[in-house]
C-alpha cells in the first residue's frame, strides 16, 4: 500500500469521493473493486469545503471539519483495506467543494465514482446535488452508485445506444463487462410518438426500426470480435419513454452505462432528460460516459 502522492508516471486511477454517509461508503467499496479487476490505484477523496468555511468560522471549526475529514479517510481507507489487502491506495483531504475537488482531482485517463444521496441532501431526492454536479460537467467517466454497494449476481452490463454516435464508447462498455465477468446487453430506444408523426414515410412502415435493430446487431457483432471473452447482444424497444425502458432494465443488471453531452466550452449543468432520470431512479449503478462532441441529449 501506498498513501503519499507518487510523481512517477501511474496507470489511470479511480477516484472515489466520500462524506461519512452510508451512501459514500457503498461507493467507495464498489469503487475498490472497480479498481481491483482493473488493477488500478484507487485514490479516496474527502472534500471538506475548508476554504470556503474558513472565512466566517473560526479557527477551531475548521481545525475540527479537518480532523473529521482525516478520520472518515482512515476509516474508509481501513474498509477497502479489509476487502481489497493489495489494493495502492490513497487518501485525499482537499479544501474545495467537492464537485471542484472530484472534477480537479481526475486526470484525462481516470475515472470518478460517487454515491447517489451525501449527508447533506434531502431524503426525498433520489440523487444529491454533488453526484448530478459531478455526472454533469464532467470530462471523464463518471459511476454514480445505486442499489447495491458492489457488483451484484446478474453478470450483465446494460448499455444505453442512441446509434452510431455513440460508438466512441461502446469499446469502454465492453471492456467493463469484460472486467466484471459479464455480458453486454446493447439497448436502442426507439420513440413511437417521434415515428408517428414523421411525415416522411407511413407510419405502419416498419423499414426505419428494422435498420436501426440491423444496425444495432452489427455493433453488436463488432464488440464480440473485439472483446471474444464476452457475450454481447442487442435489443430495439419501442416505447413512449425511453427513461423508463432504462430504468426498467435496470432492474436487471450489474451496470447500467450509457454517454452523457460533451460540451467543449464548457462544463453542462444538466446530464441530458434520460441520464438524469437514470442517476434519479436507476436500481443499479450508472456510469456516464463524455461525448466527443457537442451534442443534443435524448
Amino acid at each position: 500500500m501506498r498513501t503519499a502522492t507518487s510523481q512517477v508516471a501511474r496507470p489511470a486511477k479511480v477516484v472515489v469521493g466520500i462524506d461519512g454517509s452510508e451512501q459514500g461508503e457503498r461507493a467507495a467499496l464498489w469503487a475498490a473493486a472497480q479498481a481491483d479487476a482493473g488493477r488500478q490505484p484507487l485514490c479516496i477523496l474527502h472534500a471538506a469545503d475548508l476554504d470556503r468555511i474558513a472565512r466566517f468560522a473560526s479557527f477551531e471549526t475548521v481545525e475540527s471539519l479537518r480532523e473529521a475529514g482525516r478520520e472518515r479517510l482512515l476509516a474508509t481507507e481501513a474498509a477497502v483495506l479489509n476487502r481489497f489487502p493489495s489494493l495502492d491506495v490513497t487518501r485525499r483531504l482537499s479544501r474545495k467543494r467537492p464537485v471542484s475537488a472530484l472534477h480537479d482531482e481526475a486526470g484525462p485517463h481516470d475515472s470518478i465514482v460517487v454515491g447517489s444521496r451525501g449527508r447533506g441532501g434531502f431524503s426525498a431526492l433520489m440523487l444529491g446535488s454533488v453526484g448530478l454536479g459531478v455526472a454533469a460537467g464532467a470530462t471523464v467517466p463518471v459511476v454514480v452508485v445505486r442499489g447495491e454497494s458492489e457488483w451484484s449476481r446478474t453478470k450483465r452490463v446494460t448499455a444505453a445506444v442512441r446509434g452510431a454516435t455513440d460508438r466512441d464508447w461502446m469499446d469502454h462498455a465492453a471492456r467493463q463487462a469484460q472486467l466484471q465477468g459479464a455480458d453486454l446487453k446493447l439497448v436502442g430506444v426507439r420513440d413511437v410518438v417521434a415515428r408517428a408523426i414523421d411525415t416522411t414515410r407511413s407510419p405502419d412502415d416498419p423499414q426505419p426500426v428494422l435498420l436501426e435493430e440491423q444496425s444495432l446487431t452489427e455493433l453488436a457483432v463488432a464488440l464480440e470480435l473485439a472483446f471474444p471473452e464476452t457475450k454481447v447482444t442487442a435489443e430495439v424497444v419501442e416505447c413512449r419513454s425511453a427513461a423508463k425502458v432504462l430504468v426498467d432494465a435496470s432492474r436487471h443488471c450489474d451496470l447500467m452505462v450509457m454517454g452523457g453531452p460533451r460540451h467543449l466550452n464548457s462544463r453542462s449543468p444538466s446530464p441530458g432528460r434520460v441520464a438524469h432520470a437514470l442517476l434519479h431512479h436507476s436500481h443499479c449503478p450508472v456510469q456516464v460516459w463524455p461525448r466527443r462532441r457537442v451534442e443534443e441529449d435524448v
